[in-house]
């Protein structure tokens, strides 16, 4: 028994393709049978001619010829491909072909024949959008990611610049998020993340761009948009945002968010500047409270501090390459007797001018540019090597929070550790209070490794933050630094003596040695004495000076802490 073979053209239609041969004199395309059923929605009339049939094409209706026009001609005719869409009308989804075929020339060397193949494409082209789309969007949020956002944005300025329009930008950050996370986990923060996306975009204009920023925060365009919009238009998603519970798999979930924004191009000239205020006003706005707007406004006193910073920035990085990076000493005395037991070491650098920058104007600048852990590596070779060359004395160094848990700082000084023997037993490193209520496990670990050494560690302007008693317990402090703002005053205020009096009277009961700060008179320094305050140091006993006392005479050591 034998099957009949079905014709091509049936073939064909059933892998959704046909086949054509286009007159191109006449305009004529005869189609293979059956081509109806892979155009099912298009009148056979539309089919017929090359004209007609290019109505229906999209993008660009001339593709075809414009394709013939341009491919050179070959012998035994010139191959071709193209892609486009049919449809016919608005309304009507569009069919994506892939077209295949090769044409011949006439006598005058012109395409007068085309023959090939046309096929349905749609899977093919959905994916393609598919991964242009991924290219472009958020996958969690399905907005703009942040390369398309900021590329949109500098469109945006730009625009706006040439039509003397005022537009804005607005980053939205999700308060609190971290703790959401550590609280219900990711695919709860993610909820979360995915819902306020919701929210902002339910609530823009026409033309408004959305876009993901970052893990927590949105970038907002708004288009011509003046400065009370903003105020308004900011208000209207906070109130989105934060009237409502987001309903999570966990529960529901309350939520702010807060804005920064800035208007441009008036205050911004480009993506990158719109970009930084936004960052600065977000940041404003959560140092005043979660939950709340600030736009960017010019500040002379802040561009002012700016400048100040690059200068000194550039001073910093100069004077470590030159080493330039000095210390100045100041003594810590035993109360009762005012005897020197050691000296604070203070960064100093010395400028081209001949002038001297103190600690307060090199560490916050140094901190907030993260220039402060190479300061540190330089003050603590300049320590050691003091340590080194004078057997008698006893100096303590500040470390900035992020030197804490710098490896290369351990590196350092476990390196100058084993090249001084002797050395380590005659270091204390002050770590500012804030760290210890950050970090107190990671911190546990640093003060262990130093005591390991030999060293001892002390706690500075202890009552300015919110440390307890037992974390100095835990953490096996041997010296709390008393703040000198509460020291200063005490013979003047009795709050603060009652303050003062109180923790030198717990860190006694503790074991742990006392030192005040910022002593400016004798009454207070009795008071400190009588109070059973171990050590002072400020104004009345001699503030940080350059010069090397113990170079000149012995000094008292001080006694092992507990």
């Amino acid at each position: 028994m034998t099957s009949t073979l079905p014709r091509a053209s049936t073939i064909l239609a059933s892998l959704g393709q046909a086949a054509f041969v286009w007159d191109i004199a006449t305009d004529a395309i005869a189609w293979s049978d059956r081509a109806a059923a892979v155009f099912p929605d298009i009148p056979a009339a539309a089919l017929a001619s090359g004209a007609e049939f290019a109505k229906l094409i999209e993008p660009v209706g001339s593709i075809r010829t414009d394709t013939l026009g341009h491919s050179p001609p070959a012998r035994g005719g010139a191959a071709y491909r193209i892609e486009y869409g049919v449809r016919t009308s608005t309304s009507a989804p569009v069919l994506w072909i892939e077209e295949t075929g090769c044409w011949f020339a006439g006598a005058d060397g012109r395409p007068a024949r085309a023959q090939g193949v046309v096929r349905i494409n749609n899977e093919r082209h959905a994916r393609d959008e598919q991964l242009v789309r991924l290219l472009r969007h958020d996958p969690l949020t399905g907005e703009l990611n942040r390369t398309y956002l900021v590329a949109s944005l500098a469109e945006s300025i730009e625009e706006a610049a040439r039509f003397r329009a005022s537009s804005a930008f607005m980053l939205i950050g999700i308060d609190r998020l971290a703790r959401i996370n550590d609280a219900f986990g990711f695919d709860v923060a993610d909820a979360v993340i995915s819902e306020v996306a919701a929210r902002v975009r339910a609530r823009l204009r026409n033309g408004d761009v959305l876009g993901r920023f970052s893990g927590n925060k949105f970038g907002l365009i708004l288009k011509n948009c003046t400065v009370d919009d903003i105020n308004i238009a900011a208000e209207r998603f906070l109130a989105g945002i934060r009237d409502d519970v987001v309903p999570t798999k966990s529960g529901p979930v309350s939520v702010t968010a807060s804005i920064g924004a800035v208007s441009v191009p008036r205050y911004a000239r480009n993506a990158d500047e719109a970009v930084n205020r936004a960052h600065e006003t977000l940041d404003m706005a959560k140092r005043r409270r979660a939950g709340s707007f600030s736009l960017w406004r010019p500040n002379v006193e802040r561009d002012a501090q700016r400048r100040v910073n690059i200068r000194v920035t550039d001073e910093i990085v100069t004077a470590l390459n030159e080493r330039r990076i000095a210390m100045a000493f100041e003594p810590v005395v035993e109360a009762g007797s005012r005897d020197t037991a050691f000296y604070e070491c203070l960064v100093r650098m010395e400028q081209d001018d001949g002038q001297v920058l103190l600690a307060p104007d090199i560490v916050p600048i140094a901190e907030k540019l993260g220039l402060i852990r190479l300061v540190d590596h330089r003050v603590l070779e300049l320590v050691v090597a003091e340590l080194a060359g004078s057997a008698n004395v006893q100096l303590s160094l500040n470390i900035s929070p992020d030197t804490t848990m710098d490896p290369a700082w351990w590196a350092s000084i476990e390196s100058l550790m084993r090249a001084h023997p002797g050395v380590a037993e005659r270091l204390i490193v002050e770590i500012t209070e804030t760290v210890a209520i950050q970090d107190i496990d990671d911190l546990r670990g640093f003060v262990t490794r130093l005591k390991n050494f030999g060293s001892r560690i002390a706690i500075d302007d202890f009552g300015a933050g919110y440390t307890s008693f037992r974390n100095l317990r835990k953490l096996g402090v041997d010296i709390v630094k008393i703040d000198g703002a509460f020291v200063q005053n005490i013979a003047r205020s009795a709050d603060d003596r009652a303050f003062v009096q109180t923790l030198i009277d717990l860190a006694r009961r503790l074991e742990i040695k006392t030192v005040a700060e910022w002593v400016q008179d004798d009454e207070s320094a009795s008071m400190l004495r009588d109070w059973g305050c171990d050590y002072i140091q400020g104004r009345l006993t001699g503030l940080a000076s350059a010069a090397r006392p113990w170079e000149k005479r012995a000094e008292t050591i001080l006694p092992t802490a507990g």
